[in-house]
């Protein structure tokens, strides 16, 4: 008593310290924040903000970090809107006060600052402000900058939740967000989709096709919500692919009636759109993130045809490498597929063996799907593995064990006796759980065969004096009074014992002791009658109610008396009665009413937000709902409107009004001449050569099968894009050759060796394949160096990524010995390096080939004036532009050099450029139409800066890489 006054000043006194330290440190940042130096304020915002990754609290800073807002600092402002997107909920008053500053802030030039702005802005919890932020929202929505759309989505659910009100006007917003072309975008709206309107599904119709497109190249997170979304819509708009391929578990439960009609039915053709979201999502099942490919597999075993379920087998597989916290979700996962599709997991049974560093919740699942996969030819193999496993220490482990191999036995009759021998044998165990365990699962098997197993019976009996867990004591006991008359020996001195104990007895012991004495009161009464009596009477006066109660009920049935004579006749019916076996079924029986990968299907049990998975409809949907308009085939790009041409006729006749306006131009022109300068000469030749090249352009028609050149001829091109400063004649400006530039380069599809004396060359002949747009010309050439002829030459599709499509090229009857020939095919990238798995097929053989394509192949020139350029690439600002410094070797510092290898690398058009010291190039990807604008600006000393421009930013780094290296080998 005398040293607590003194322990609790020097307590007092350290907290005092402490918060004196805390408030002098917090005063500090204060003083930094207020300071003039941007370089304090931007140190002291990244210590407040490590303080908040920390966990620490520093709300008592946002006065003086509100009024940093308006820093010019761009670093600054950005750890300042961090900040506030923390607190501003909390302080709700003082951000309020700001928020001028934050609207400002949604007008600012730099994307990040705008969409932090509108972050914040989302924060603030306030109804009041909701017109403001609903107007933020619609503004951000038409942002140029996808990064900004993109936190408008984010900010969708954040005003919904604040004002449900604001819902119609938000469907808007996610109606056009929808419709955006940008990966970036996709995965945040479909989100904010599933917040606020999931019934909607008529939003999503006319973007179905373009979502299962960009799938892709989503974000990973992205990813999963689109996928979980286009599952739900899949189940409403296409019919259940196995309407007639039902399960094998069910064929055996179905009626025959039911089986009849179902063998009326038409096969079922899948809808094509159901196909394209199957075929689109397939490739995801490679991907790092193991929530991606968890939605891939419950898409496609909620959608696929059985026949192709299987192919989700290998990547779960893939995914039990991973986390633990990883595996016990597939696990869970896997563990409800083994039930209705067991055989795709079969052939990787050894996945599933345990190991001993796996933790127990990992152990008792890979226990249950081991169950689930046994059948008669594997299950050897697994009793012996279970075998090793009751050696284990652990407990709870041993004791799932045992009840897998009871399960085993239930469900294959043919190992029935051999489980029901090794588990007898348990019975010996020096573990009393084990015992127990035992006990319990042998109950359950004799049931099925009691006749045959008195011996066991017998045995169990034996185990009454060591055995103290109840369950087991209880089991022994109903086993005993069930079958009774199979040990009449042994039963009564079995009573006999449990008499004498029964007031130490466990609740559920004691209750099958009442039952026993019962049974065999009816079945034995001379030697069990007293017996009877004295544990009725024991039972009469216990502490438990229940055990109070079942004697009463108990002795008003078996025991004569003038009132209830009449019920003892009924006592035998009801004791006596044949029991049904027990069925062992897998817990996991009834958890696919829940979507796989769902949290509720993780508890077993509806988790809020949870959608239920709608059922198949009936009848089919109208597929034309997904149907979208597209305009004519007249697509601008730049200054330049290719259109499709009519009858050689109308193409001839617009080709001479062409030549007529392009002499009177010219005459004109000349009449001028003398009165212009000499640069204004120079420019005015230049616009004519690129006028000239755009009616070449647009008077090209295109052929109706693909071209066949021969590759000599290709190579031997010397092909020139430089528009600025050369006389070009009409062939060289000809569409067919008016962008590649160098010489081609050709790559080895298939060698003489391994194609038996076919040997395949391709190249990128980068000219327009007529039959599709979006397709990119690939040139082959085939040499027979055998000394046999080949027939039949042909391609096949067999392993193409996601949406890529090839058109073969026509079959090459014959290929004399020595003798070589070409083709043209088209293939459809989709926008991607991936390369194109093929077949090449002859008369007698198949050679699986494989097609990739540099970057710069997969794009096609647009010419554009230096203003358009300048344009185009204000919008492709921030993420969308990527910068790199080289130094250029002396001889490759001139624009001739230049223009050269950048076009050799990559398959763009020169835009003319009025600065010497700047090239630059434009063209648009193949299949999308992405506008790809290259930079390149020369200063001194070979000193050099690549800027490339593309709103697809995967190809923006790859095409970075292959024109670096261009220019520097």
């Amino acid at each position: 008593h005398a040293r607590q006054p003194c322990a609790l000043r020097q307590e007092n006194k350290a907290v005092n310290s402490f918060w004196m330290f805390s408030s002098c440190r917090h005063d500090d940042l204060k003083e930094m924040l207020d300071s003039n130096k941007d370089s304090l304020k931007l140190e002291a915002m990244k210590r407040i903000v490590a303080m908040i990754a920390r966990g620490k609290n520093a709300s008592d800073l946002f006065p003086a970090v509100v009024k940093n807002v308006a820093c010019k600092n761009i670093e600054v402002k950005k750890l300042v809107y961090v900040y506030l997107v923390r607190y501003a909920e909390e302080q709700q008053d003082l951000a309020l006060l700001s928020i001028s500053t934050f609207q400002r802030g949604l007008k600012d030039p730099n994307q990040l600052i705008r969409a932090s702005a509108l972050r914040v802005l989302s924060s603030i919890r306030v109804t009041i402000i909701v017109p403001i932020m609903m107007l933020a929202i619609k503004e951000a929505a038409s942002d140029m900058s996808p990064y900004v759309r993109k936190t408008a989505a984010h900010a969708i659910p954040k005003l919904y939740s604040l004002d449900p009100e604001q819902k119609d006007q938000l469907i808007e917003v996610i109606e056009k967000l929808l419709a955006d072309k940008t990966t970036l975008v996709a995965g945040s709206v479909v989100m904010a989709f599933e917040e606020v309107c999931p019934e909607r599904i008529d939003l999503i119709h006319k973007n179905y096709r373009k979502l299962c497109n960009l799938l892709i190249d989503v974000e990973e997170w992205g990813q999963v919500v689109i996928i979980n979304m286009l599952t739900r819509y899949a189940r409403t708009q296409f019919l259940n692919p196995n309407l007639n391929d039902e399960d094998d578990d069910e064929k055996e439960n179905k009626e025959k009636a039911e089986a009849a009609a179902l063998a009326k039915r038409k096969p079922y053709v899948m809808d094509p759109d159901h196909r394209l979201l199957l075929r689109n999502t397939k490739p995801l099942l490679q991907s790092r993130n193991a929530a991606v490919v968890m939605a891939v597999a419950q898409l496609y075993f909620h959608l696929a045809p059985k026949a192709e379920v299987g192919v989700i087998a290998k990547a779960l597989v893939r995914l039990l490498r991973s986390h633990s916290e990883v595996q016990f979700v597939v696990l869970q996962n896997v563990a409800t597929m083994t039930i209705r599709r067991r055989g795709m997991f079969e052939p990787y049974l050894k996945s599933f063996y345990i190991r001993s560093t796996d933790p127990t919740l990992i152990k008792i699942l890979k226990l249950e799907v081991l169950t689930n996969l046994a059948n008669e030819t594997n299950i050897s193999t697994i009793l012996r593995e279970f075998q090793t496993y009751i050696k284990s220490m652990d407990k709870d482990f041993v004791a799932a064990t045992i009840q897998a191999i009871g399960r085993c036995a239930t469900n294959i009759g043919e190992v029935r006796d051999t489980c029901l021998n090794g588990l007898v044998q348990l019975l010996s165990n020096r573990d009393e759980l084990v015992v127990a365990e035992s006990v319990v699962v042998i109950k359950k098997l004799l049931q099925m065969q009691p006749e045959k197993h008195s011996d066991i019976i017998k045995h169990m009996a034996k185990l009454t004096d060591n055995i103290q867990v109840p369950m087991a004591r209880a089991s022994i006991l109903w086993l005993i009074g069930e079958y009774c008359e199979h040990v009449p020996k042994i039963a009564p001195d079995v009573l006999r014992k449990m008499a004498k104990s029964f007031t130490y007895e466990e609740d559920i012991v004691k209750l099958q002791i009442l039952n026993l004495a019962a049974k065999l009161y009816l079945t034995n009464s001379k030697q069990t009658k007293l017996l009877t009596q004295y544990v009725l009477n024991l039972a009469k006066y216990d502490q438990n109610y229940d055990i109070r109660d079942r004697a009463r009920f108990i002795r008003q049935l078996i025991v004569p008396t003038e009132k209830s004579g009449a019920l003892s006749k009924y006592a035998k019916k009801l004791f006596l009665a044949l029991k049904p076996a027990p069925v062992l079924e897998s817990p996991f029986k009834d958890r696919d009413h829940f979507q796989l990968g769902s949290l509720s299907h993780l508890l077993n049990a509806k988790a809020g937000g949870y959608q239920e998975l709608p059922d198949w409809p009936e009848a089919a949907p109208d597929p034309s709902v997904r149907n979208v308009e597209v305009k004519e085939s007249v697509r601008a790009v730049g200054t330049v409107t290719y259109r499709d041409t009519g009858t050689n006729s109308a193409s001839a006749s617009d080709s001479a009004s062409d030549s007529e306006q392009s002499r009177s131009s010219s005459e004109s022109e000349e009449s001028d001449e003398g009165s212009e300068s000499e640069e204004e000469k120079e420019n005015k030749n230049k616009k004519k050569v690129v006028k000239k090249a755009v009616k070449e352009s647009e008077r090209f028609e295109p052929a109706t099968s693909p071209q066949v050149t021969p590759i000599s001829t290709l190579l031997s091109n010397s092909l020139v894009t430089d528009l600025e400063g050369l006389s070009l004649s009409d062939s060289v400006l000809a569409p067919s050759t008016i962008t590649p530039s160098g010489t081609l380069k050709s790559y080895e599809l298939l060698h003489r060796i391994t194609g038996e004396g076919l040997s395949v060359e391709y190249c990128f002949g980068r000219q327009p394949f007529s039959p599709d747009a979006n397709m990119v010309a690939v040139q082959l050439q085939f040499t027979n160096n055998s000394t046999s002829e080949t027939k039949n030459l042909h391609m096949k599709d067999v392993k193409l990524q996601s949406g890529m499509r090839v058109k073969e090229f026509p079959e090459i009857e014959l290929l004399p010995a020595g003798d070589t020939a070409s083709a043209v095919m088209g293939i459809d990238f989709c926008d991607s390096t991936q390369a194109a798995n093929l077949q090449l097929c002859t008369s007698t053989r198949k050679f699986f080939v494989s097609i990739q394509p540099p970057v710069g192949e997969l794009m096609r020139p647009v010419f554009l004036t230096e203003n358009e350029f300048k344009r185009e690439q204000g919008q492709l600002m921030g993420m969308n532009e990527l910068t790199e410094k080289l130094i250029l070797d002396a001889k490759y510092r001139n624009e001739h050099a230049i223009v050269q290898r950048v076009t050799t690398a990559a398959h763009l058009s020169r835009v003319p450029c009025g600065s010497d010291n700047e090239c630059r190039f434009a063209g648009r990807t193949v299949t999308s139409g992405s506008l790809v604008l290259v930079t390149v600006a020369t200063g001194e000393e070979g000193v050099a800066q690549l800027t490339v421009n593309c709103e697809k930013m995967v190809i923006g780094t790859m095409l970075v890489k292959d024109i670096l290296l261009a220019l520097t080998q």
